[in-house]
């Protein structure tokens, strides 16, 4: 039976499922993915037969490629959140992991594109761990 994985935004205006098994789970350094996450790397789960169904907020969830690549980005247009996006023609669901409410039973498969690391992304285990906001 298809593992079932439930998902929304920050807001809460979009919520989805994702009925299937990810295939894959990368940590992605290229420039592209820093830019629109914010952050040191996006990390995505990527399935070519995982079937995504929109709950509610289908609406409201805008999507940008930037032009001559295939990089997309979808997003809550209300909250700015990352949201799945189908790629290469429909044939690829791409997941920010981080969009998935609770856990995710896999881990990643790989830090790729790491010739493009940020220079402040070296060695990040060993900085100290506060549990809450810091004091």
């Amino acid at each position: 039976m298809p593992r079932m994985h439930f998902g929304s935004c920050l807001c809460g205006t979009v919520r989805f499922q994702i009925e299937g098994d990810f295939q894959h789970f990368f940590l992605c350094h290229c420039g592209r993915c820093r830019e629109d996450t914010g952050s040191a790397h996006a990390a995505n789960l990527f399935s070519s037969v995982a079937t995504l169904t929109w709950v509610c907020g289908r609406d409201r969830v805008g999507c940008f490629t930037l032009p001559g690549t295939r990089h997309t980005r979808c997003f809550c247009s209300m909250c700015g959140s990352a949201l799945p996006s189908l790629q290469m023609e429909g044939s690829l669901l791409a997941v920010p992991a981080g969009s998935l409410d609770g856990d995710i039973a896999v881990k990643p498969d790989a830090h790729i594109f790491g010739s493009s690391r940020a220079n402040w992304d070296d060695a990040l285990g060993e900085i100290p761990m506060i549990e809450g906001s810091p004091p």
